[in-house]
């Protein structure tokens, strides 16, 4: 069982560090924003489910909520691409500070609209029961994240690497000017992976909502959420989707593993975020570029 809900974490991780992976992979832009996309995701999804009439039944409030966080945190990347991003290219300090300072910018004003206090996003009941398999009870919701992290993995595989439009993007960061010369916009691409890694990000934001916060969400959860992603990003090797996806697991596991067998002594609660750490350092010591290089 500890095994499956580390597993479905690192799920979540996943999709939380897939939208920095791939906008630092193809554009090597270290986006602070990206914990906002997140909250964004998971606001959108809690207004959907909240404010839709209850006779649609809590299973179409849910899908209704994940297509919701998966739009409203990708138009938000897309917004901040365009507006803030893309007159900065080049400017990698700059780049950072924006984004940084939009983040906390409009977690304040989250705060102001909603106030500081968690909100409760509807779910069905069957998310909150278990599957009984053989002597195990695993948690449907576990299910969920597992699925949704195994789903964005194989569709941003085969999007970077057998579409068109994946192909051209990859060229673009290659030779961005040989690409443009053939009269392919470039800019327009760049957005396009912005748009793609927010809604990665919305979704994160709600399924750990949903998953592993009792179905509540926060303004500052998203920022939280960003520390984990980042190290799952670092430890998997900058820019490798596939890096991410292992990263992930095995980050998950520590963590649970170590917050189950050691996390209950007393004095010894937050032991599971120190042994992701520890791990961050054991890798970088070994392996400076990550596990899997800079390749995407």
């Amino acid at each position: 069982m500890i095994t499956f809900s580390g597993l479905a974490l690192g799920a979540i991780y996943f999709l939380a560090a897939s939208g920095l992976s791939l906008i630092y992979g193809l554009m090597d832009i270290l986006n602070f924003a990206h914990g906002l996309f997140m909250t964004l995701g998971a606001y959108a999804g809690w207004e959907v489910a909240s404010h839709f009439p209850s006779s649609f039944g809590a299973p179409a409030l849910l899908v209704l909520a994940v297509i919701a966080s998966i739009l409203g945190g990708g138009a938000a990347a897309g917004l901040t691409e365009v507006l803030l991003i893309r007159p900065l290219y080049g400017r990698p300090v700059s780049q950072i500070l924006v984004t940084i300072g939009l983040d906390l910018a409009v977690v304040g004003l989250l705060m102001g609209g909603f106030g500081s206090s968690a909100l409760q996003i509807p779910v069905p009941l069957w998310l909150l029961e278990a599957s009984h398999i053989g002597s195990i009870n695993l948690p449907n919701a576990n299910f969920l994240a597992l699925a949704a992290g195994v789903i964005v993995l194989l569709v941003l595989e085969w999007f970077l690497r057998r579409t068109r439009y994946g192909i051209t993007i990859r060229a673009g960061v290659e030779n961005r000017e040989m690409v443009s010369a053939l009269g392919i916009d470039v800019g327009r691409a760049f957005t396009v992976v912005f748009v793609i890694g927010g809604a990665m990000a919305g979704l994160a934001g709600l399924l750990y909502s949903v998953v592993f916060s009792g179905d509540l969400i926060t303004p500052s959860q998203g920022d939280s959420l960003l520390i984990f992603a980042f190290i799952v990003v670092v430890i998997g090797g900058l820019g490798s989707i596939r890096g991410s996806a292992v990263a992930a697991v095995v980050v998950g596991l520590v963590q649970d593993y170590t917050s189950f067998y050691i996390g209950g002594h007393p004095g010894w609660a937050e032991i599971g975020n120190l042994s992701v750490v520890l791990l961050l350092a054991l890798v970088l010591e070994w392996r400076p570029r990550g596990l899997f290089g800079s390749v995407v």
